[in-house]
């Protein structure tokens, strides 16, 4: 399943594709180790079981996805942009959003918190809960300038990465 959409950022398409589309795998491995780099060293006491649990915490289940989002060059078809909505818990929680680093400060995050805003509506969504971490300042800005607004942390964040920075927007 593969729909596109008009886009107002001149240059670029929007695309929803399915969660094992390669260009979707691609941005989320970039993610990884980006994030990876921001917080090695964040845990100096971490055991294998600490690890195992932030890996459960932080893994995505395919069938629990709603919608993956991509933000593409229209040009060459070079993926510039990544998110999703899954179910947890029955709250649709947005999960691995990303902005390829060259494609930072042209609008594609604000596009992205768009898209994703409608995909919600669309699927009756009464909220959109999202976890991000202490060392995403611009994450946070992102969210912010888009209308989310800081909640407690929420689980399976409370006890695996407690730093978490938790917000939602209300789809009024």
């Amino acid at each position: 399943m593969s729909e596109t959409t008009a886009s107002t950022t001149p240059g670029v398409r929007v695309e929803r594709v399915e969660w094992d589309d390669p260009r979707a795998v691609a941005l989320r491995e970039a993610m990884e180790f980006e994030m990876g780099a921001r917080y090695a060293g964040r845990d100096a006491d971490s055991t294998p079981d600490k690890e195992e649990a932030l890996h459960r915490a932080l893994a995505v289940d395919p069938a629990g996805v709603f919608a993956t989002i991509l933000v593409v060059d229209e040009s060459t078809g070079t993926p510039l942009g990544h998110a999703a909505l899954r179910d947890l818990r029955g709250e649709w929680e947005m999960k691995r959003v990303i902005v390829a680093v060259a494609a930072r400060g042209r609008g594609i995050g604000a596009l992205l918190m768009s898209e994703l805003d409608r995909a919600a509506r669309e699927g009756g969504a009464a909220r959109i809960i999202l976890q991000t971490g202490d060392r995403q300042p611009e994450a946070v800005r992102l969210y912010e300038r888009s209308g989310y607004t800081p909640i407690p942390v929420y689980p399976p964040y409370i006890d695996t990465i407690p730093f978490s920075l938790c917000y939602e927007k209300v789809l009024a």
